[in-house]
């Protein structure tokens, strides 16, 4: 409601504003009820306690070496300090990743090495089974 301050008799020119705020506290409620609900955050995995609390021994990392032969030799072979013949390399692989879940590998070898022959282990070891690769570098 509005107040009239004065005299009876003179007009006042004031706008009402009770009314238009009721109308729109009313379209507030009615929105907020008809709007869906929002879903913040994004979508996790969270990690499940593993059964009979019993602690997994964690996977050593998948490491080939190419240790440098001299000459025009092809570089020998390791498989986490493992010898293995560039013959053997991908049977190798094949059945240490038919036990394991994450076939992750990693590619060292010695700054002598040509990088053909990286090239070439890197090859075999993708043909073997592994996702994902990486090429290590020396320690500075």
């Amino acid at each position: 409601m509005s107040m009239m301050v004065g005299a009876r008799g003179t007009r006042s020119c004031e706008i009402n504003v009770t009314p238009l705020i009721d109308v729109l506290l009313v379209l507030l409620i009615i929105f907020m009820v008809i709007l869906p609900e929002h879903k913040m955050g994004e979508q996790t995995q969270i990690p499940q306690p593993t059964p009979d609390n019993v602690a997994l021994k964690p996977e050593l990392p998948i490491v080939i070496q190419l240790k440098d032969a001299g000459g025009s030799k092809p570089p020998e072979l390791k498989i986490n300090q493992e010898s293995v013949s560039w013959d053997g390399l991908e049977a190798r692989l094949r059945a240490v990743y038919k036990l394991r879940e994450d076939r992750v590998a990693f590619v060292k070898g010695d700054p002598d090495v040509e990088f053909e022959y990286v090239v070439q282990a890197v090859d075999i070891t993708h043909h073997a089974g592994a996702d994902r690769i990486g090429l290590m570098g020396k320690k500075d």
